[in-house]
């Protein structure tokens, strides 16, 4: 039954309380950039409706998630040997395609697709002391106007993006501004006008973390500079060899002109990166390395984003989802939840979310799901409505360059799935999370254990794994339905058995579930005393079955230590 009635009478709310005129933006619209989305979506054929502040957001390694083109593996002479899982293995934007279709990402109730960068990389290879590496993670931009043969081709990108849409699935791109690929043999430098060779970053003051190349090698693009630049010899007789030198002059001329931008560096990307915005409908931008760039650039990329996503809106009308305006999610590494608005470089602190971040990647889940489950969904349901009231984080536990992750030997795959679908705020799995995929692979150094090919075939041939999926697969869903369980209030009903309440209300909607964890097996009483009235049918989404509620109380005999409630609306 999974709900149906209840999700109907969302659905019914939501259309009837947001009229069809709401549902596009003015013409010319832009939204603000200091401002977060706090509204609504509902894509018509979907029950739930969506907010990025409670999204479920799928974060995956083009490169290693799955391989649907073996004929594109093999480019620019990338076959030199690498260390331990430093080179491209095959992944590419089909094979996300093909998993979106077949309704993997749907049955685990993702909101969202975030994948790596598929910009052309550098053609060479280069060793960092860890052993020869390509550009296989997508963040060793060359040419930032073109996609890299190993992960596609820009109909092969179109294509996934209608796919995810077409199942209400939002698409978030991984974007590059301030830095580069490394210099190597067949990859020389860009112009010394575009970019900084030193000093390295020490990360002792801003100026030392801003100002500076991330690490030795990795050019800096000069993102506090307003001197106009030319272009790069090398990038033009690319175009022309490419047959698109015209247009794209042309195009970089038509943008100049209307933003009054000068033509310092950045401004050449903030335009090719919005391009796939506006020709695409890119639904959002993670933006990598944050704090290594003027901050003044975050905002001008958003304005920019912003533009072109109301731009496309303009032009397919068929193909909007909603009206939710664009959304940039930032990566500000060590940025913690606990922080509230502003990152502390030591000698200076910084608000990003005033430059155009509506959200933040939390570097601070991973620790604290060490903690009982009450203290962690406290804390975050108090942040989220004081320190960071109309703002937004996203939570994960495991990353592609975090090497302290949660549980890296995957021996708490269930409590991990609660402790990241059922805290507070937005939630980002990582790929392999929802099947226990390695995260400790023998010979490997750095983050490249961090970084193996998905394991299907562990998936398709172990009922472990398929078990672990199973669990994930009902929580998220569940999420997904809710929107209460991401940016609703917390309270908790009962210590032992612990049982909590979440509750959201807007101006057109109200949603509330109670969940219990840990709980006996078998027969179990939950405590739902001030929240649903006695006589209340309710339906556990994870068991599948429906109990009424007496005395304050509700009995369910099932075989698990988890329960998620929700209310049966009468017909």
């Amino acid at each position: 039954m999974r709900g149906i009635l209840f999700l109907c009478f969302l659905t019914l709310l939501f259309c009837t309380c947001k009229p069809e005129a709401a549902q596009r933006s003015e013409a010319g619209t832009v939204p603000a950039v200091s401002e977060p989305s706090a509204e609504l979506s509902l894509k018509p054929e979907d029950s739930h409706p969506f907010m990025w502040e409670a999204a479920t957001v799928y974060f995956l390694l083009t490169d290693r998630f799955n391989n649907g083109k073996k004929e594109n593996d093999l480019n620019f002479n990338r076959s030199n040997e690498t260390g331990p899982l430093r080179g491209f293995m095959g992944g590419d934007i089909a094979g996300i395609t093909e998993k979106i279709r077949s309704g993997y990402f749907t049955e685990l109730g993702v909101g969202a697709i975030w994948f790596t960068p598929v910009v052309e990389q550098i053609h060479g290879d280069t060793d960092e002391g860890t052993g020869n590496s390509y550009g296989y993670h997508g963040y060793w931009a060359k040419d930032w106007t073109a996609l890299d043969p190993n992960f596609g081709t820009f109909e092969e990108l179109k294509t996934m993006v209608e796919a995810a849409h077409d199942k209400g699935i939002r698409i978030v791109m991984d974007v590059v501004l301030n830095h580069t690929g490394p210099v190597t043999a067949s990859d020389p430098a860009w112009p010394e006008d575009w970019v900084r060779q030193d000093p390295t970053c020490d990360f002792s003051s801003y100026e030392n973390t801003t100002s500076c190349t991330l690490v030795d090698n990795l050019p800096d693009i000069y993102t506090d500079r307003d001197t106009p630049v030319e272009l790069p010899d090398a990038l033009l007789a690319k175009w022309k060899s490419e047959g698109r030198l015209s247009t794209e002059l042309d195009e970089l001329q038509n943008f100049f002109q209307r933003t009054g931008y000068p033509r310092a560096p950045r401004f050449y990307i903030i335009k090719w990166l919005t391009d796939y915005v506006n020709t695409l409908g890119i639904d959002g931008f993670r933006v990598d390395t944050v704090k290594h760039a003027d901050e003044k650039a975050w905002a001008e990329l958003y304005e920019q984003a912003a533009y072109a996503f109301e731009n496309w809106k303009r032009m397919y009308p068929e193909r909007v989802l909603d009206d939710l305006p664009f959304y940039m999610v930032g990566e500000v590494y060590n940025y913690g939840a606990s922080n509230g608005r502003e990152f502390d470089f030591g000698d200076r602190k910084v608000d990003y979310f005033d430059y155009g971040f509506q959200a933040l990647i939390n570097f601070e889940l991973k620790t604290d799901a060490q903690e009982d489950y009450e203290l962690v969904f406290k804390k975050y349901s108090s942040l989220l409505h004081t320190k960071l009231k109309d703002k937004s984080i996203l939570n994960y536990l495991t990353s592609h360059d975090d090497g302290a992750p949660f549980d890296p030997e995957r021996k708490m795959a269930y409590r991990s799935a609660n402790m990241l679908l059922l805290t507070p705020g937005a939630a980002q799995i990582y790929y392999g999370d929802e099947t226990s995929r390695n995260l400790q692979i023998p010979g490997t150094v750095g983050d490249a254990t961090l970084r193996s090919f998905m394991n299907w075939e562990e998936l398709e041939n172990q009922d472990s794994i398929q078990a672990v999926l199973a669990h994930w697969q009902k929580l998220g869903q569940f999420r997904r339905a809710h929107l209460a369980i991401g940016a609703g209030k917390h309270n908790r009903l009962s210590k032992k058995p612990y049982v909590f309440s979440r509750t959201f209300t807007s101006d057109i909607l109200r949603d509330k579930v109670v969940i219990g964890l840990d709980l006996p097996k078998g027969q179990k009483s939950l405590s739902v005393k001030g929240f649903f009235g006695d006589g209340t049918t309710l339906y556990d989404a994870y068991s599948d079955t429906q109990a009424v509620v007496e005395k304050g109380k509700v009995m369910l005999d099932t075989p698990y230590e988890i329960a998620l409630l929700e209310a049966v609306m009468n017909e």
